[in-house]
This record gives structure tokens, C-alpha cells and sequence, in this order.
């Protein structure tokens, strides 16, 4: 687990540097092994980091080899290694191991499209520095959070809500509808969070800002297209075979925890060498 926090649209730079300093310092449970920042003119892009992937050169935020892109990942793309090496037979250099850089080199090669690509649960940034371009992304199921408040003219974003609340000037007033709706069904769907003008960015979607403004859109598709006319053993089959490709892939990176005990459990998931666990 990592925290990411960042902003476009700046203030004075010294009073930036000590806000994003505090930001992040709301978001160091989340990430205890490292901190990185970011900050140029309007932009700011930090993160707290729990090292898991390439854990000494895996610093983000991860520039592009002319710097010229940057990208903070709060979570994990499990099929990052297919990628690099399509990425890598296009020409792209990588200067680490880690996942995160896969998301600079993707953004260079597939622009906003390459969030689609991407297996795994994440919340993550890319600040376009030439483009003067935003992006940010959250995974198809809204595993991974990611927060946002936009006043017009700067937007503020954060893995939690608490660190959007370190800036003071964000308003720290209660959404009624977002109450009404809580009391209603035990939850607050997205876009709508408890607090007024902070919204939380639905899962499988993509904020987009630039000089066109701000937009947010849906990236992701369901996925539920398919025979109708198969029988339940086809589909058990489907499912089996689908739910193998998964382990296999989130192997890559499974720390062995009580989280993982289901798939590694799975009759599905063939690993004649056994798994690594404690």
C-alpha cells in the first residue's frame, strides 16, 4: 500500500513545498519505506511509498528518460512485464524494475489509452509536462482510492481524504445529499464522498486535465459480453481458466499474507513448484 497526493494549479513555491510536505505527511501509514516529491511551477506530484517491486530503484515519482513525464502509482500492475517487453521492442529504455515506470513509457507510447492496458489495482498520476497535461486513472474495480477536489482553479488530489484536508484551503463541510444517501444504503457511491466538492473518482475512470479544461470519463468496459448459449460446464471451464490467469499473474507478487489465501487455494492454479508463503 502507497499514498499519492499532487495538485495543478499553484500558489507561491515556498508555501507549495510546505503544503505538499504536510500532505504527505497525512499518508505515511501508508507508505513508510520512502517519500518522493515533485514540484514544478503549477504542478506538484508526491508520494509515500511501501516498497515492494525494484525496492531500491523504484523512486517515484518516475520520470521519462527527457523528464518530460512524470507518474505515481499507488498500487499494482500484475501483468507490467508483458508490457515492458512490448514496450521494449518499440524502442523504449527503462532505467528500473519497477511497475511504475511501465505507466511512463505506456502514456509515451498509447497517450490516455494506456490505463486500459493495465492489469492490476492502481491509483495513479501522470503529469505531461510538454502537453501540460493531467491524467489521472483508477483501477476497473475501485480497489485502490483516489480523491479529488477541483475549485476551478487548482485540483487537488490524494489516496485519502485526509490529505486533501492538510490544505487549508480546502472547505470541511458535510455533503447532505452524500448523508442522505449513506443513511439510505449503508454507503456513498461514487462520485459523492461525506465531504462537499470532494469527489472520489469511480472505478475504471480516467480525470483528464489540460487546456481544454477537466474532464473525467469511463475507460473500462464490463467485460460481460459473451455465449449466451454456453453450458454451465463451459462456463465453469471459462472460469476456471480466467481465475488461473490471475493467479499466475498476481503471483508475481503475492507477499504471501492472509489476503492471498483464496487464490492460493484455487484447484485452478497449477504451481508445481508450490508457493512461497508464510
Amino acid at each position: 500500500m502507497c499514498g499519492i497526493v499532487g495538485w495543478h494549479g499553484g500558489q507561491d513555491a515556498e508555501q507549495d513545498s510546505v503544503l505538499l510536505k504536510s500532505m504527505l505527511s497525512a499518508l505515511v501509514h501508508r507508505g513508510p519505506d520512502d517519500e518522493g516529491q515533485y514540484l514544478a511551477g503549477c504542478v506538484a506530484l508526491g508520494v509515500r511509498r511501501l516498497s515492494i517491486i525494484d525496492v531500491q530503484g523504484g523512486h517515484q515519482p518516475i520520470p521519462s528518460e527527457d523528464r518530460t513525464v512524470w507518474a505515481t502509482l499507488n498500487g499494482e500492475i500484475y501483468n507490467f512485464q508483458e508490457l515492458r517487453a512490448e514496450l521494449e521492442a518499440k524502442g523504449h529504455v527503462f532505467a528500473t524494475r519497477s511497475d511504475t515506470e511501465v505507466i511512463v513509457h505506456g502514456y509515451e507510447e498509447w497517450g490516455d489509452e494506456c490505463v486500459a492496458r493495465l492489469n492490476g489495482i492502481f491509483g495513479l498520476a501522470v503529469w505531461d509536462s510538454r502537453r501540460r497535461r493531467l491524467l489521472l486513472a483508477r483501477d476497473h474495480f475501485g480497489v485502490k482510492p483516489l480523491y479529488y477536489y477541483d475549485d476551478g482553479r487548482r485540483l487537488t488530489w490524494a489516496s485519502e481524504i485526509k490529505a486533501l484536508l492538510a490544505d487549508p484551503a480546502i472547505p470541511r463541510r458535510v455533503d447532505l445529499d452524500a448523508l442522505d444517501l449513506y443513511l439510505t444504503f449503508r454507503f456513498v457511491p461514487s462520485p459523492h464522498t461525506m465531504f462537499a466538492h470532494i469527489c472520489k473518482l469511480p472505478p475504471g475512470h480516467r480525470l483528464i486535465k489540460d487546456e481544454g479544461g477537466c474532464r473525467v470519463e469511463r475507460y473500462a468496459h464490463d467485460g460481460t459480453a459473451g455465449d449466451d448459449h454456453q453450458t454451465e460446464r463451459e462456463w465453469v471451464a471459462l472460469l476456471q481458466e480466467r481465475l488461473a490467469a490471475a493467479v499466475k499473474r498476481r503471483h508475481r507478487l503475492g507477499r504471501g499474507g492472509r489476503d492471498h489465501e483464496p487464490v492460493h487455494r484455487s484447484p485452478s492454479a497449477d504451481f508445481h513448484g508450490g508457493l512461497p508463503g508464510w
